[in-house]
């Protein structure tokens, strides 16, 4: 039967005659592919419109989308790395009635430019936070050598007390003194650092997420420090340290939970509460009544009552806000030992290496969020959130 427009003499032969298809058969499918790769495997829509113009095909959308999803070059260039749903809290988030800076996580940010003499020198700070109850202590750091991180680690352990563990990334500065503090723990330090180990843990490179802890609060101890260094001047040496002793203190004031105006906790709980007794330190009273009938008249069981009413706070206000997910909540497939990989190593995909999965390394939850890649350049630990799986070998 001839086409209604057969007659039409501006529209040209192939609109009036198109060449009808069958949906299933390979001639479409190769009809469909040599056109995807000749409009250089851009948007669909583009290559539907193309091929209306001189094909007939029922459901030419679907087909479209299978030969885009079987494309080998489209499947290397469009590879993308899936997020792993929010894995669950570390212990040393959530365990309560412990002494303050048990678990640390340790950061540096800078530098700050200060003043010595008539010229101008470079000063990094070194942040510890507890992990726990979110305290933070800074230290100033003249270099980022592993010597400045051992001094200023001594520093902070001498006053806070030794730590179980310490969270970091994996700087330079950071994997030398953990060498050397092994080392010196168990023969210079034994009698700082007691029997008792501090061990080192490192995030997997390149996934700052995985330190959100204390990356959040280098940016409010940023914000604290700018709101009191004026933008002309440079401070000395003494002004800064004066300046990060005063900054960790409107720090460690902050509240950790929301209390709304008319609720009958009059005073939010803050880091302070666990190690000054107080949110400012100026005086030290229960935040509730406490039953002091089965309490001996001695100042440290008053003192450790009012300790673990503020650690029961701990568990019903700030553990539950701590304990929601806000985001990463679908399953995604977990990466498999043999797995070909794009490693996210770059601002653009032309500097991102391929590399083999040789090693997954499975959480808490056994899901898989880390893995040990096998590149050209050697085995790097990586992250699921840098790692793009390349399903070519199917």
């Amino acid at each position: 039967m001839r086409s209604r427009s057969s007659a039409a003499t501006f529209i040209p032969f192939e609109a009036k005659y198109p060449v009808i298809l069958p949906r299933h058969h390979l001639i479409t499918n190769l009809i469909a592919d040599w056109y995807h790769r000749r409009f250089n495997h851009v948007n669909r829509e583009t290559v539907v419109n193309e091929m209306r113009q001189r094909f007939e095909i029922p459901r030419l959308r679907s087909i479209m989308y299978k030969v885009t999803k079987s494309c080998v070059w489209c499947r290397v260039t469009k590879a993308v790395p899936a997020t792993p749903a929010m894995a669950p809290l570390p212990d040393c988030r959530t365990t309560p009635f412990i002494r303050p800076f048990t678990y640390v996580g340790l950061d540096y940010f800078g530098p700050v430019p200060i003043r010595v003499g008539r010229s101008q020198v470079k000063r990094w700070v070194a942040l510890f936070t507890c992990l726990t109850i979110r305290a933070v202590h800074l230290e100033l750091v003249h270099s980022l050598s592993t010597e400045s991180c051992i001094m200023a680690i001594r520093r902070f352990v001498t006053r806070r007390g030794p730590p179980a563990e310490f969270y970091t990334d994996n700087a330079t500065c950071f994997q030398g003194a953990s060498k050397e503090l092994q080392i010196e723990i168990a023969t210079k330090l034994a009698s700082t650092f007691t029997s008792n180990q501090t061990s080192w843990r490192f995030i997997p490179p390149a996934a700052p997420h995985m330190g959100g802890a204390w990356e959040r609060l280098v940016r409010s101890v940023k914000i604290a420090i700018s709101s009191v260094i004026e933008a002309p001047r440079k401070p000395d040496e003494e002004t800064l340290e004066t300046i990060l002793c005063e900054a960790e203190a409107m720090i460690n004031c902050r509240p950790l939970t929301y209390i709304p105006l008319q609720s009958a906790d009059q005073e939010a709980l803050t880091p302070n509460h666990f190690i000054l007794g107080n949110s400012t330190g100026v005086k030290i009273l229960p935040m509730e009544p406490i039953d002091y009938s089965g309490i001996l008249r001695s100042s440290w069981k008053l003192a450790q009552s009012i300790t673990d009413e503020f650690w029961r706070r701990w568990i019903r206000e700030y553990l539950p806000v701590i304990s929601r997910r806000c985001k990463w909540f679908e399953t995604v497939k977990d990466l498999q030992v043999g797995d070909l990989v794009l490693v996210v190593s770059g601002a653009t995909r032309n500097q991102w290496i391929r590399g083999r999965i040789v090693e997954v390394i499975p959480g808490k939850d056994k899901r898989i969020r880390q893995a040990m890649v096998k590149t050209s350049a050697g085995v790097f630990r990586r992250a699921a959130t840098k790692l793009a799986v390349l399903d070519v070998l199917e």
